[in-house]
């Protein structure tokens, strides 16, 4: 049996970078993550968006916000704007075109397969 594992999420430092150009909407936004590991096939991880915006093709993910704020709207499918928040839970498609408006820096934890 393996020992349990506990990181703490809210706290774990990451290396933000700046964004490349192309994805740069508005702002200078930096994202950063760190892999935790891999559960059934699924990659799990802490990620990280600071203020400013960029746009983003999406991976299958579902997410928890622990901090900061953000919209993420969606160029395709034309979808409704969803509003984030710590506490937020998501679900995203591979394939997805977003738009994602940070206010607050976001953090989150990740599961995408």
């Amino acid at each position: 049996m393996k020992p349990a594992i506990v990181t703490d999420a809210a706290s774990l430092a990451l290396e933000c970078e700046p964004l490349r150009a192309d994805q740069v909407v508005d702002g200078s936004p930096a994202t950063g993550f760190a892999q935790l590991g891999e559960f059934g096939g699924a990659e799990i991880g802490v990620w990280e968006h600071t203020p400013g915006a960029s746009s983003d093709v999406e991976a299958d993910e579902v997410f928890v916000v622990l901090s900061g704020s953000a919209t993420v709207s969606f160029d395709d499918p034309a979808l409704e704007p969803i509003e984030l928040r710590a506490g937020s839970v998501a679900r995203l498609t591979a394939g997805m075109r977003t738009v994602w408006t940070v206010r607050e820096t976001l953090r989150k934890v990740y599961i995408t397969g």
